[in-house]
């Protein structure tokens, strides 16, 4: 029997673009992601699924019910989202705002006074602000814990207009987090919400895997996420931005606030497949995997310059983990590998043998035990895993990733780590970007036609963990994956 702390928080985490939609009302249309995924030419050319975020499962509307449905299973915390273009549809650029940059540009400092929050307020849509309370108090009434989320990806149009940027360049359009200005209107848009909303919120999180919005966006033109604009220098610029607009929200929300701070981060774990490259997969973890946060916990990272700016602006670090990453070496280079982690085959089996999701993503739990103790010895830092879980429709394998995945989570905290909850990603099936409604993750599958909700088997599996804080032993064995191994 694995017992976790009384105080071990279970729960699931949403988002705004993902979730919110699926009623009439309900819509977001001035957004990046928002253009994105209707314009006809991605649909034609499969960049994106064609599904559309309006067919959503309307957790807008229909929050009640699933709140209801999340304390029948145990949970008794979430991490949800606040979606900025909803606030903000019309540019905030005339709202100023004391910024301060060095000598090289870096924007060191931006301070939001009450006078501006009192000016964003003629441009914000206040409705919007007062039912996402009604949300977030509907939850914080039922006497359990909320943790919100600032950005999820989406950027209001008026700051990122992806089809401009991919046809006419990032210096004749909206260019997003190409634009350090997007720095300072986040850092804005951050104290606005402190300031409304902190009475709700029992902790706080810049943003949900940057690294995810740098990488796809710039480098990875056939992934489906925006721009599509194929630049390494875009990549960096893009990077650079996202760290600074995490520390300036921080300094931010702080103004605002006495709790703490976090930034949620993609995580995956760089597995060598060989003992005799593991120096070299590990310099790779520490270029790639942990640059971002050594910036904002260290104020320095292997690819980043110091800057005493960035430094402290962590509190606690979201852990968001699904796959590794295998490496080998190949004609003496070293190289992921295909057909391990993120690159096996959808709704078959990796070369490992090991099952995968519909997705084709790895089940590989002992790359979460191995990440965390890695991060605990890091950054000495508490830990929540904010996203965990399986693209399955047909609820194979759900149970399994849980409990194994738990499982991991039980063995690192027992090694020191300090792991204060598990969201599980996600209560219901969601809209999944680039894939729509093809990827279900849900414990909860949802029928968007009708918005009724019904129980997936491992619904059932969770609330046995989570009520009773443990794995118990009749579920033990669900965390052997051996006889799943094609």
């Amino acid at each position: 029997m694995y017992k976790f702390p009384k105080d071990f928080l279970f729960g699931y985490s949403w988002s705004g673009f993902q979730f919110e939609m699926g009623l009439p009302g309900s819509e977001v249309p001035n957004s990046d992601w928002w253009v994105w995924v209707h314009d006809i030419e991605n649909i034609a050319v499969g960049l994106v699924s064609g599904d559309l975020p309006e067919n959503g499962p309307a957790y807008w509307d229909l929050y009640k019910k699933d709140h209801d449905i999340a304390e029948s299973l145990g949970m008794d915390a979430i991490r949800g989202g606040i979606e900025w273009t909803r606030l903000f549809p019309r540019p905030t650029f005339d709202v100023k705002a004391h910024v301060e940059r060095d000598e090289k540009g870096n924007v060191v400092s931006v301070e939001v006074p009450e006078s501006s929050i009192r000016e964003l307020e003629k441009i914000a849509d206040m409705k919007a602000l007062e039912h996402y309370r009604e949300i977030y108090a509907d939850w914080k009434g039922r006497g359990k814990t909320f943790i919100l989320n600032l950005y999820h990806w989406p950027l209001p149009l008026w700051l990122h207009d992806p089809l401009k940027v991919r046809k006419l360049g990032p210096d004749r359009a909206p260019a997003g987090w190409l634009d350090d200005r997007s720095v300072v209107e986040f850092a804005k848009f951050a104290a606005f919400v402190a300031y409304h909303l902190d009475d709700l919120v029992d902790g706080w999180s810049t943003m949900n895997e940057p690294n995810v919005v740098y990488q796809n966006g710039y480098t990875r033109p056939a992934g489906g996420f925006p721009p599509g604009y194929l630049s390494f220098e875009a990549e960096r610029k893009a990077k650079m931005n996202l760290i600074q607009a995490h520390a300036r929200a921080y300094d931010a929300i702080k103004e605002y606030s006495d709790k703490e701070v976090g930034i949620i981060y993609a995580y995956t774990w760089p597995d060598p497949l060989r003992e005799d490259i593991e120096d070299e997969v590990r310099a790779i973890r520490e270029r790639e995997l942990y640059s971002f946060v050594d910036a904002v916990h260290f104020g320095k990272a292997a690819d980043i310059e110091e800057r005493e700016d960035l430094k402290g602006r962590v509190d606690w670090l979201g852990v968001n983990y699904y796959s590794r990453i295998a490496f080998d070496r190949v004609n003496g280079h070293v190289l992921p590998m295909p057909g391990y982690g993120f690159s096996g085959e959808r709704g078959g089996h990796a070369r490992s043998g090991r099952p995968c999701s519909d997705f084709g993503w790895e089940i590989y739990p002992e790359g979460l035990e191995k990440l965390l103790r890695d991060l605990a010895k890091r950054y000495n830092l508490p830990m929540m895993i904010t996203e965990n879980g399986i693209a399955d429709a047909a609820d194979r394998y759900r149970s399994h990733y849980l409990v194994s995945h738990l499982k991991a989570v039980y063995e690192a905290m027992k090694e020191g780590a300090d792991v204060r909850g598990y969201l599980h990603w996600s209560l219901t099936d969601n809209y999944e970007w680039a894939q729509g409604f093809r990827m279900r993750f849900g414990l909860v599958y949802v029928d968007m036609e009708t918005k009724k909700r019904y129980l997936r088997p491992s619904a059932l599996v969770f609330r046995e963990i989570a009520t009773g804080k443990e794995i118990p032993e009749e579920l033990e064995h669900l965390s052997n994956l051996d006889f799943l191994v094609g």
